[in-house]
Protein backbone atom coordinates (compact mmCIF):
# COMPACT_ATOMS: atom_id res chain seq x y z
CA UNK A 1 0.00 0.00 0.00
CA UNK A 2 1.10 3.45 -0.69
CA UNK A 3 1.55 6.30 2.21
CA UNK A 4 -1.21 8.50 1.69
CA UNK A 5 0.98 11.51 1.21
CA UNK A 6 -1.40 13.89 1.09
CA UNK A 7 -3.25 12.93 4.36
CA UNK A 8 0.39 14.04 5.84
CA UNK A 9 1.09 16.87 4.22
CA UNK A 10 -1.99 18.23 5.50
CA UNK A 11 -1.38 17.22 9.16
CA UNK A 12 2.09 18.59 9.22
CA UNK A 13 0.81 22.22 7.38
CA UNK A 14 -1.10 22.50 10.86
CA UNK A 15 2.00 21.43 12.63
CA UNK A 16 0.21 18.49 13.97
CA UNK A 17 1.17 15.32 15.64
CA UNK A 18 -0.78 12.29 15.02
CA UNK A 19 -2.41 12.66 18.20
CA UNK A 20 -3.62 15.92 17.80
CA UNK A 21 -5.47 14.33 14.82
CA UNK A 22 -7.00 11.89 17.14
CA UNK A 23 -7.80 14.35 20.04
CA UNK A 24 -9.64 16.62 17.17
CA UNK A 25 -11.40 13.33 15.80
CA UNK A 26 -12.38 12.54 19.33
CA UNK A 27 -13.53 16.32 19.91
CA UNK A 28 -15.08 17.18 17.09
CA UNK A 29 -17.12 14.27 16.14
CA UNK A 30 -17.16 12.00 18.51
CA UNK A 31 -14.81 9.41 17.19
CA UNK A 32 -12.17 7.30 19.20
CA UNK A 33 -9.56 5.68 17.67
CA UNK A 34 -5.67 5.17 18.70
CA UNK A 35 -2.70 7.22 17.44
CA UNK A 36 -1.15 3.93 16.29
CA UNK A 37 -4.66 3.38 14.36
CA UNK A 38 -4.62 6.45 12.88
CA UNK A 39 -0.91 5.90 11.81
CA UNK A 40 -1.77 2.88 9.76
CA UNK A 41 -4.22 4.76 7.54
CA UNK A 42 -1.38 7.25 7.12
CA UNK A 43 0.86 4.81 6.28
CA UNK A 44 -1.61 3.06 3.75
CA UNK A 45 -1.91 -0.37 6.25
CA UNK A 46 -5.54 0.47 7.32
CA UNK A 47 -8.21 2.32 5.08
CA UNK A 48 -10.61 4.02 7.47
CA UNK A 49 -14.68 3.72 7.44
CA UNK A 50 -16.68 5.74 5.58
CA UNK A 51 -17.67 7.49 8.45
CA UNK A 52 -14.02 8.08 9.94
CA UNK A 53 -12.79 9.01 6.15
CA UNK A 54 -15.11 11.75 5.60
CA UNK A 55 -14.43 12.81 9.12
CA UNK A 56 -10.47 13.14 8.59
CA UNK A 57 -11.36 15.17 5.38
CA UNK A 58 -13.92 17.25 7.20
CA UNK A 59 -10.90 18.18 9.98
CA UNK A 60 -9.06 19.25 7.41
CA UNK A 61 -11.35 21.20 5.33
CA UNK A 62 -10.98 18.66 2.33
CA UNK A 63 -13.34 16.64 0.60
CA UNK A 64 -12.78 12.67 0.92
CA UNK A 65 -11.82 12.22 -2.90
CA UNK A 66 -8.97 14.90 -2.58
CA UNK A 67 -7.39 13.29 0.82
CA UNK A 68 -7.90 9.24 0.36
CA UNK A 69 -7.97 8.73 -3.58
CA UNK A 70 -4.80 9.41 -5.67
CA UNK A 71 -5.06 12.35 -8.14
CA UNK A 72 -2.60 11.06 -10.61
CA UNK A 73 -4.11 10.28 -14.00
CA UNK A 74 -5.35 6.85 -14.20
CA UNK A 75 -5.54 5.52 -18.01
CA UNK A 76 -8.60 3.26 -16.83
CA UNK A 77 -10.49 5.82 -15.21
CA UNK A 78 -10.13 8.19 -17.65
CA UNK A 79 -11.67 6.42 -20.31
CA UNK A 80 -14.24 5.15 -17.85
CA UNK A 81 -14.79 8.73 -17.24
CA UNK A 82 -15.00 9.52 -20.73
CA UNK A 83 -16.87 6.44 -22.02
Amino acid sequence: MARRTTLIALRNQRNWLQKDVVENLRREFGINITVSYYGMIEQGVRTPNLELAVAIADLFGKPVREVFFDQQNNKMLSETQAG
